[in-house]
């Protein structure tokens, strides 16, 4: 079995204890947590966490300037064979890190990446849209497009990892834009069902801090299908219904979160030549 390491960045979250624990807990228990700390988190929270690892050896690195910033600046301190991505809002069961990893040690795939699920019944319209939205993606989506897997609950080989590495000017879909820049230079992945998270989503937003987010998602999944060439293919997906009536505002939202995402990236692409 290869050296893993768990990357977790944070930024003053206190749910990180929790995530923390549950990798101490892991019936496969990694050999390193390292967290690409941002500098708003307090030394208390990372000494809390780092109490609740056990015998697991914790390492902290500062990482401002978002989520991309911090995994490409953990990935600079990763010496492990393997490295693992969890967010700080998410728990893992006991078996969970055994599993995802699987694939990579037996030999079948670079990387791999299992579901999320709700830490709780959904009390709120836009929590019980997400989580009918999330269950479509990893049912219907994720099995046969790979590039499509979120990163917070994925499992790569390093060398892979940096090889391609993460794109600073597309924020929110750094997954995809890593993986499908991976796929297409024949980097093997597997999905792994039974590998799922525990996700808390604490206070749910407004519907107006809602759709902004969902916007900026958008926006950011447009730069990378104009980045990589896969917006013609996106438009013919078929992807199974979401019955909500949050459906209708999203569908509203795409049109202009498409327009703003090419713009966008057409502004990057001519400062600076893309990764990959």
């Amino acid at each position: 079995m290869g050296t893993v390491c768990v990357e977790i960045a944070v930024r003053d979250d206190p749910r990180l204890v929790a995530a923390v624990a549950s990798l101490a807990a892991q019936t496969r228990p990694p050999d390193r947590i390292l967290l690409a700390a941002d500098p708003s988190t307090p030394s208390a929270l990372v000494e809390g966490a780092r109490r609740r690892a056990g015998p697991i050896p914790v390492t902290e690195v500062a990482a401002p300037g978002g989520v991309v910033a911090a995994r490409a600046r953990a990935l600079e301190a990763i010496s492990e064979e393997l490295t693992v991505f969890l967010d700080s809002d998410e728990t893992a069961p006991a078996d969970w890190l055994r599993q995802l990893v699987a694939p990579l040690e037996d030999g079948r795939a670079d990387f791999s990446g299992g579901p999320t699920r709700p830490s709780r019944t959904p009390t709120s319209a836009v929590e019980r849209y997400a989580v009918r939205l999330e269950a479509s993606i990893y049912d219907g989506v994720v099995p046969g497009h790979l590039q499509y897997l979120p990163l917070q609950n994925s499992a790569w080989r390093t060398h892979v990892l940096r090889r391609f590495g993460f794109d600073p000017r597309i924020p929110f879909a750094e997954d995809h834009d890593l993986e499908t820049r991976a796929l297409a230079a024949g980097v093997r992945g597997a999905y792994v069902p039974e590998a799922w998270v525990f996700h808390d989503p604490a206070t749910a937003p407004g519907y107006v801090a809602w759709a902004r987010k969902r916007f900026r998602y958008q926006a950011a999944m447009a730069m990378s299908l104009a980045k990589n060439g896969g917006l013609r293919a996106r438009a013919g997906e078929r992807r199974p219904p979401v019955r909500h009536p949050l459906v209708i505002v999203e569908s509203l939202l795409k049109p202009f979160a498409l327009v703003a995402g090419t713009m966008r990236w057409r502004r990057c692409a001519e400062g600076a030549p893309a990764l990959g």
